[in-house]
């Protein structure tokens, strides 16, 4: 590091730190503007971006869909977060802490806020009974790592994705700092999947759909453009797990939706239905 930072006595805002959030981060919550929410027809309304917490979401309900479970279906609204809409009193209402993504249950008689990704995996999994073991010794395995998550994946977002490809100055301490915690953590997951075919155990849950936005897109060189710096393909057992979610349909659809980067084929802003999923991935070459 080349410049000394020696810190204020009291801290006050800088609005001239640069960084591709600067216009957008304020050390206070609540809603900066009026703005009501959009509303469809389906039983559940999300609002959410396609970032790794809000591809948890969405892979969740694509999963109980290909099950079956049509109470499951959602209409899916794009929050664009570098623009500020999670701070309308509209999403402020749902969320308070302002973050994507959030979701309505509107099935019950009283509608139902629910907000957090993990959280929300967990509100699913146990209104439509699935991805989450019964037994309390396979479903607190699985709980154990949904929890490692929410705890882990700051330090990989906010702490080495930051500072490795978001900052507006790159400083050796803080990229080494994340990226040893962040190496601790792919080696942790390369080594429970070692002898499990799933995170949680013998059976694809909560843990995974979790989990896959983060490490495993990480592992597959789709976040941060940072496989060579952290020597993804040193994590077989990862890469094994990586790979077999990827491939899964409900995986290929939910990664899509609010999304409005990549490839037109991986591209879709809004869901409704099925068939705007369907449309979007029939343009794949």
């Amino acid at each position: 590091m080349t410049k000394q930072y020696t810190p204020a006595k009291v801290w006050t805002m800088d609005n001239q730190n640069g960084g591709l959030w600067a216009s957008i981060n304020r050390p206070d919550s609540g809603a900066r503007h009026e703005q009501a929410l959009p509303k469809g027809k389906q039983p559940l309304q999300l609002y959410s971006l396609a970032t790794p917490n809000g591809q948890k979401v969405t892979i969740m309900l694509e999963e109980l869909l290909a099950k079956g479970v049509k109470e499951a279906e959602y209409d899916a609204y794009l929050i664009n977060i570098g623009e500020g809409e999670q701070f309308s009193s509209g999403f402020v209402e749902i969320n308070p802490n302002s973050k994507i993504p959030a979701l309505i249950d509107t099935s019950a008689d009283n509608p139902i806020r629910v907000f957090e990704s993990g959280n929300i995996l967990l509100y699913l999994a146990e209104k439509f009974g699935h991805l989450l073991p019964k037994e309390i010794a396979a479903k607190t395995e699985v709980m154990n790592w949904l929890f490692w998550l929410q705890g882990s994946a700051p330090y990989l977002g906010g702490g080495f994705g930051h500072f490795y490809a978001y900052a507006p100055e790159k400083f050796e301490y803080p990229i080494n700092r994340f990226t040893m915690e962040t190496k601790r953590q792919l080696d942790l997951l390369d080594k429970q999947l070692a002898n499990n075919e799933f995170i949680g155990g013998d059976e694809y849950s909560i843990a995974d759909i979790a989990i896959w936005p983060w490490y495993g897109n990480l592992a597959l060189g789709k976040l941060y453009d940072a496989a060579e710096f952290l020597d993804v393909d040193s994590y077989p057992h990862l890469q094994r797990w990586a790979k077999q979610i990827s491939e899964r349909d409900a995986v290929k659809r939910g990664r899509i939706v609010n999304r409005t980067s990549g490839e037109e084929w991986e591209q879709l802003s809004e869901r409704h239905c099925a068939a705007d999923i369907d449309a979007v991935l029939s343009r794949k070459p």
